[in-house]
């Protein structure tokens, strides 16, 4: 049986089952690209639900792990080598989970590529921007008198699903006929836009036909609807 005593995390969040695969997350954006991932691949793997709410993140066990205290966080017993691997930042352990199963990334180079652009485009554009569009929405932020900081997002917001809509024009998925890593990072935020942020109406969503399509398809696959709700919130 594997032993990973040695690794921090353990202590607060113990392996029931050390041989699989361990999740450190929270059913957000960036925690349910990980789980879903995980059902779509059929990994074995180990789900432990990281709380905001008790600050689980500002552990020093969870630190251990990831010093940026943000989930995703895995710990994977069979790494390379055959080795323990600790990974942190969902489009790293969404890249890390394609390359080990061989699964949802083209195996030729300029696909590959391509889909790492895609998957970088929802790390440095729709994951942040979408996120401070939904604080000044939906949080603190809505109750600031000044608009512009709000509408900055907005516009900025509109300006990516404008980008991510004409891509998707006579596209099943982000790359072509093939459902991939890009699509699994990017979804799960577009979802949480217009329900959880409820911004839907302010950013026009009703104009990006072709994001809305995918959308639907994308949320009614199996994988994605287990993997949703995982971890459990207690």
């Amino acid at each position: 049986m594997t032993d990973l005593s040695r690794f921090p995390i353990t202590q607060k969040w113990p392996a029931q089952h050390p041989d699989r695969l361990q999740l450190y997350s929270l059913p957000t954006p960036n925690g349910v690209k990980v789980s879903i991932m995980l059902e779509e691949t059929g990994l074995a793997y180990e789900p432990h639900l990281v709380s905001f709410e008790t600050h689980d993140q500002m552990s020093p066990e969870f630190l251990s792990l990831n010093p940026n205290n943000k989930i995703p966080a895995i710990l994977d017993p069979d790494g390379p080598g055959g080795k323990p691997l600790a990974l942190f930042e969902s489009g790293a352990i969404l890249l890390y989970l394609a390359d080990k199963t061989g699964k949802l990334i083209p195996q030729d180079a300029a696909g590959r590529y391509e889909t790492i652009q895609w998957l970088m485009f929802q790390m440095g554009g729709i994951g942040p921007m979408f996120g401070q569009l939904g604080f000044f929405n939906k949080f603190a932020g809505k109750d600031y008198e000044d608009k512009r900081p709000r509408d900055r997002y907005v516009a900025e917001s509109k300006r990516l699903l404008g980008v991510l809509d004409k891509h998707l024009a006579n596209r099943a998925w982000i790359m072509g006929d093939d459902y991939t890593i890009a699509d699994i990072a990017s979804f799960p935020w577009i979802r949480n836009l217009i329900g959880f942020y409820e911004a839907g109406d302010l950013v026009g969503f009703s104009e990006f036909k072709n994001v809305a399509r995918v959308l639907e398809t994308f949320v009614a696959r199996p994988a994605v609807v287990k993997g949703l709700g995982i971890p459990k919130r207690g």
